[in-house]
């Protein structure tokens, strides 16, 4: 398996998936949640790779076997992982609520700083999740 960047963003209809590493093939998907983008773009892989396999003809080396890592804008992670949440999440960012909650329905631009420390943030909370024992 080969694994391949997809990015999931928050768009004007919602959520969008795509492939920016593929060269000469461009997968997408489109949901009113990530869940269904990822669903739509999951099919959307699928239907490609019948699309070559049905035509007997080869499928391109860039398609085969591939697993997806994802990586999410601010808004698509929160809808992911809407239990989070994003007024409590912001002060472990050490970023403003009301920011956050702007940075959250994706009507705020993020700075590269301000989307690293919501990244390191992240980060922090899943080391504690790892770190817990019942």
């Amino acid at each position: 398996m080969r694994k391949t960047l997809a990015i999931i963003e928050k768009d004007e209809n919602g959520y969008g998936a795509y492939t920016p590493d593929l060269k000469d093939s461009v997968i997408s998907g489109s949901g009113m949640s990530v869940e269904a983008a990822k669903a739509d773009f999951l099919t959307a892989y699928k239907e490609v790779i019948d699309s070559y396999t049905d035509s007997g003809e080869a499928v391109p080396d860039e398609l085969k076997d591939l697993t997806f890592e994802y990586k999410y804008d601010v808004s698509a992670f929160f809808n992911q992982f809407d239990c989070i949440n994003a007024s409590k999440f912001a002060a472990l960012a050490g970023i403003s609520p009301s920011l956050m909650r702007h940075y959250k329905l994706g009507d705020q631009y993020i700075s590269e700083k301000q989307l690293e420390k919501i990244e390191s943030a992240a980060h922090e909370l899943g080391r504690r999740l790892l770190a817990i024992s019942m």
